[in-house]
């Protein structure tokens, strides 16, 4: 990443602090009615709001698994969803091919579990 991009992330999440602020600023605050309205009681609704940065992460959340990309644990390494190892091999993907080098076909590679044998 880059010095420029941080420095935009850092705004980005400044802003979405603050607006998260607004927001339960605003839900605190007591509902009234206002003082032109008639005897009659007036009852206002309120919808229980979410946080905009819940919304992102859900959406992120729905965007990776539409994509089929795989969680990683905190330690930044891959987890077999089918029995939780950390343990693989890298075997070609013959399905993706890279490029060519002197008309020999160079493979992307693939992660199978050495346990369960499911590919990552």
């Amino acid at each position: 990443m880059t010095e420029f991009e941080g420095k935009v992330l850092e705004m980005l999440n400044k802003i979405s602090d603050k607006v998260d602020k607004i927001i339960i600023k605003n839900e605190a605050a007591p509902a009234t009615a206002p003082v032109s309205a008639p005897a009659a009681s007036v009852t206002i609704e309120s919808t229980p709001t979410v946080k905009p940065s819940a919304v992102v992460t859900k959406q992120k959340e729905a965007e990776a698994e539409i994509k089929g990309e795989q969680k990683y644990s905190g330690e930044g390494r891959r987890v077999c969803p089918g029995c939780g190892s950390s343990e693989f091999n890298a075997v070609p993907d013959k399905s993706v091919v890279l490029h060519y080098v002197a008309s020999t076909p160079i493979y992307g590679k693939k992660h199978v579990c050495r346990k369960c044998g499911k590919e990552v």
